[in-house]
């Protein structure tokens, strides 16, 4: 049920955030803003994104999160409903800027929230379905938004994400427990699966003493910094798909905004495939050798090296459909990176795992996620549609040799090793 109720998070989370890339011809259109100047607002959004995620990933761990989730998400709906209000630029590029403050603890926080509820042996399972639903977000949104721009304008896509995010901030605060201690459905027999037993038998004890941060440890580890690179390494990749893909197929693939919707979702169905498959796998692959460096490693360095070689030939044929198909295959591949990628922080982070998760996803959005809309945007401007893709593949290179080399999910970046 708390798993459920956290990917309805991750579902609502990804939907505000990438609606704009279907609108975003209709936006230009409507305040006269070049390909470059929407760039600016797509980096808006990452910028705020990144700058929140430290403190926020801090918050949940300092205050719980229950209240941090509700707030943050309560935040964010408002955010997604000045969108639609925006009259320009300026409160265009405000409210993306606000939403990427009020999104960046989404992540960090639920990561916590979600290692305080379940076993080691899950978090790979778990962090791959939450994300599942994510892409399954980007996939229905140009659907979803598509629908409601051509019957409603572009305008109401905006009010309607943002009405759904306070819903679910209501029904997280009447449900949501911050451990499962506290819940009244949990029974003993669950309690000890989660927390595990001790030889005599008895059900392992959560730590109530909360400690300062171990913010010079954290912040010195290289372990901690390898972790971040890695990871942009992926948010560059994946920051495509929910920036410039709908205009890519519309404007230069000439897909139909009806075809967009049904061919273009291809690739993030895929995505989702790979989600559930990439963390599935590597939870497997530890349950059976026991050995956590082994287990991510042995996913999500194999996942970047197949993604860069699917995405040259998307990038390079003449067919819509057949760059679709290789866009479904890199993304398939890219995608079990995640579950392994989110699994980390939470094995070497501890009772911190939500500022170690700030740090790795906010160092993401900040060299990553945030190059990404201007690099395209860059190239697409001056009509260069294939020399952005070759950049990716050697991002994804780099990446499998990161995870290779230098990522070590079994050392701590809290407590001394």
């Amino acid at each position: 049920m708390i798993l459920f109720l956290i990917s309805l998070m991750y579902l609502i989370c990804y939907m505000d955030r990438s609606n704009i890339s279907v609108a975003q011809p209709e936006i230009a259109k409507a305040f006269g803003l070049s390909k470059t100047a929407m760039s600016l607002v797509l980096s808006a959004f990452a910028w705020s994104y990144a700058l929140g995620q430290i403190p926020a990933g801090w918050l949940g761990d300092r205050f719980g999160p229950k209240k941090v989730l509700t707030v943050i998400m309560s935040w964010w709906s408002i955010a997604a409903v000045m969108t639609g209000a925006a009259l320009g630029m300026t409160s265009l590029l405000s409210a993306r800027f606000l939403m990427g403050l009020g999104e960046a603890g989404a992540f960090p926080v639920a990561s916590r929230g979600m290692q305080l509820w379940f076993a080691r042996a899950e978090r790979g399972r778990i962090q791959g379905t939450t994300h599942f639903f994510s892409r399954f977000a980007v996939a229905v949104t140009p659907l979803v938004a598509g629908s409601i721009m051509l019957a409603f304008g572009w305008r109401a896509i905006f009010y309607i994400f943002g009405l759904l995010g306070v819903v679910w901030a209501l029904a997280f605060n009447l449900i949501y427990r911050n451990t499962p201690e506290e819940h009244p459905a949990v029974n003993p027999e669950e309690l000890a699966q989660i927390r595990g037993t001790n030889p005599d038998g008895t059900i392992r004890q959560l730590s109530v003493v909360r400690k300062a941060t171990p913010w010079k440890r954290i912040l010195g580890s290289p372990n901690m910094w390898y972790i971040a690179v890695g990871y942009c390494c992926f948010f560059f990749g994946t920051n495509f798909y929910l920036t410039w893909y709908p205009t890519y197929l519309r404007e230069y693939r000439h897909l139909t905004l009806q075809a967009l919707g049904i061919m273009g979702s291809l690739p993030l169905f895929a995505g989702m495939a790979g989600d559930l498959f990439g963390g599935s796998m590597s939870d497997m692959v530890f349950r059976r050798t026991g050995n956590a460096k082994f287990a991510r490693r042995v996913v999500a360095a194999p996942g970047f090296l197949l993604a860069a070689a699917f995405l040259i030939p998307a990038a390079m044929t003449s067919s819509a459909w057949t760059c679709i198909l290789f866009l479904a295959a890199s993304f398939f591949c890219l995608e079990w990176v995640i579950g392994p990628a989110w699994a980390v922080p939470m094995d070497v982070g501890g009772e911190f795992s939500g500022t170690v998760t700030g740090i790795m996803n906010g160092t993401g959005a900040l060299f990553g996620a945030s190059l990404t809309p201007l690099v395209y945007g860059i190239f697409f401007e001056k009509g260069s549609w294939i020399a952005p893709f070759f950049i990716n593949a050697g991002v994804f290179v780099m990446g499998a040799l990161i995870w290779t080399l230098l990522i070590n999910p079994e050392r701590s970046v809290v407590d001394h090793v």
